[in-house]
C-alpha cells in the first residue's frame, strides 16, 4: 500500500468511527458447529421483498464467517444498552470461559441459529447470498422471524466508546432560567439511598440544578463516564480501567438478610458457614455478584445459590417470602419488602473486606463547578472531610448502612 493510500485508509478509520452504529452479535449453528461474533455493520436491505432481507459483514478471519457460509442461516441479535458485556465477549474483549456463549441465556426461533433470550430485536434469517469485498463478508439474509422487545433503547458504538441513544425531543431546548446542568451516573442498587439526598443538599445550598441521571450496572455507568454522556458517577471500586480517576468516599458493608422468624434471627451474628446449606438469593449485579461470592471463597465456604435476580428489592422479596437468605451491603430504612414481608438484618460473626462507594471521572476531564459541589456533597453524606485514597481510604470507614 502506498504512503498515500495508508493515509486515506486512516482518515478513512478516522472518519467511521464518528458514525454511530447499532450493535449486534451475529450467530449461527449447525453441520459447521456454533459460532458468533460482534459486528456493527448491519443494515436493512428491502421490507418489501419477500420475505424482508437484510445485510451484515463479517471480517473474512472470523470463525464465524466460514460458520455462516456452511451453516447457511444466522441471526442478528440487536443488543440494548445494557448488554455491552455480551457485545465484549463475542469481540473477544472479556476475560473468562473460552466459550462465549457462556455470558447469556439463548433460545432459537426458525433456523436454529442462537438468538439472545432478551434483545432489543433479533433478525432469525437464511443466508440468501454472500460475497467477499477486501477483507470482509457481505452477507445477504432473508428475515425469517422478527423478535421486538418493545421496549428499551440501542447499545450504540461510536468514537469508539458505547453509548445509547436519547430522543433529541426529552429535554427542553434551553436548561430551566440560570440551573447548571448536572450530568450524573449512579449504581441502580445504591442510587436511590444517596443521589436523593445528595441532590436535597445542593438545593438546600442554593444551587438551581438541570439534572441529567443514568442509572445503570457497573459496565453502564463506565461506558457513559467515558462516552462523556455524564461528567461524574457514583459507583464501585471494583473492575475500572486506568482511564478513569477514582476516589473512595465510603465504605459499605455486607449484611446478612433474613425473613423474620428465621431460626438464625435471634443470633447477634451468623457465620457463613451457618448459612451455606440454605438457598441465597444472590443479587446478581456485577461486580458485585463477584464480591458477595469471593466472601464465601475466602472462608473456604460453598454457597448454594437458589436464585439470582439484578433487582435489589427482588432479592428482598424473595427472601420476605422465606425463599432464602441474601447477603447484601445497602440497607434501607424500612424493613418490609414491597409487599409488605417483615425482614431481618444480622451482621457477619467476622470482619469481612467492604466494598467501597467511589466517585469516578474520565481521567484528564474538565469538571464543573457542578460537578465539583455534587462531589462535595457526596462526600459529606460520607462522612468524608478530605479525599481518601483508592488503595487505602483515609480515617474511619463511613458506612452507608448507619444513614
Amino acid at each position: 500500500m502506498t504512503a498515500q493510500g495508508a493515509d486515506l485508509r486512516q482518515r478513512f478509520l478516522d472518519g467511521m468511527s464518528h458514525a454511530a452504529c447499532t450493535v449486534s452479535v451475529v450467530t449461527t449453528d449447525g453441520l459447521a458447529g456454533r459460532a458468533g461474533v460482534t459486528v456493527s455493520a448491519m443494515s436493512s436491505v428491502s421490507a418489501d421483498s419477500s420475505p424482508p432481507t437484510l445485510l451484515v459483514c463479517v471480517h473474512h478471519l472470523s470463525a464465524a464467517a466460514e460458520a455462516i457460509l456452511a451453516n447457511g442461516v444466522f441471526c442478528v441479535n440487536v443488543l440494548r444498552d445494557d448488554q455491552s458485556f455480551i457485545s465484549d465477549s463475542f469481540a473477544g474483549r472479556s476475560k473468562g470461559s473460552g466459550d462465549k456463549f457462556s455470558c447469556t441465556d439463548w433460545t432459537t426461533e426458525v433456523t436454529g441459529a442462537p438468538r439472545v433470550i432478551d434483545p432489543l430485536v433479533a433478525f432469525d434469517c437464511r443466508l440468501m447470498s454472500s460475497q467477499k469485498v477486501g477483507t470482509h463478508y457481505v452477507f445477504i439474509g432473508s428475515v425469517e422471524h422478527a423478535f421486538v422487545a418493545g421496549e428499551g433503547s440501542a447499545l450504540v458504538y461510536a468514537k469508539r466508546a458505547y453509548g445509547t441513544t436519547t430522543r433529541v425531543d426529552t429535554f427542553p431546548l434551553a436548561p430551566r432560567d440560570e440551573a447548571e446542568t448536572l450530568r450524573i451516573g449512579s449504581f441502580h442498587t445504591f442510587g436511590p439511598y444517596v443521589v436523593p439526598a445528595v441532590l436535597d443538599g445542593l438545593v438546600r445550598a442554593g444551587r438551581a440544578v438541570d439534572l441529567r441521571l443514568l442509572e445503570g450496572d457497573q459496565r453502564r455507568i463506565t461506558e457513559g463516564l467515558r462516552s462523556g454522556e455524564i461528567d461524574v458517577a457514583l459507583l464501585f471500586d471494583l473492575d475500572l480501567r486506568d482511564d478513569v480517576d477514582v476516589e473512595r468516599i465510603g465504605a459499605m458493608h455486607p449484611y446478612v438478610l433474613l425473613p423474620e422468624g428465621h431460626p438464625l434471627s435471634g443470633l447477634p451474628a451468623i457465620s457463613l458457614a451457618q448459612l451455606s446449606a440454605e438457598p441465597l438469593v444472590l443479587l446478581d449485579a456485577p461486580p458485585g455478584d463477584r464480591y458477595f461470592l469471593s466472601l464465601f471463597e475466602a472462608q473456604g465456604v460453598s454457597p448454594r445459590i437458589g436464585y439470582r435476580t439484578r433487582s435489589f428489592e427482588m432479592a428482598r422479596g424473595l427472601v420476605g417470602h422465606g425463599l432464602g437468605y441474601s447477603i447484601l451491603v445497602t440497607k434501607p430504612a424500612s424493613d418490609m419488602t414491597y409487599d409488605g414481608h417483615a425482614l431481618v438484618t444480622r451482621p457477619l460473626d467476622r470482619d469481612v473486606p467492604a466494598s467501597y462507594v467511589s466517585l469516578a471521572y474520565r481521567r484528564n476531564s474538565a469538571r464543573s463547578g457542578v460537578a465539583e459541589a455534587f462531589a462535595n456533597e457526596c462526600r459529606r453524606f460520607f462522612g468524608q472531610t478530605k479525599a481518601p485514597n483508592r488503595q487505602e481510604p483515609n480515617g474511619q470507614e463511613p458506612n452507608i448502612q448507619s444513614r
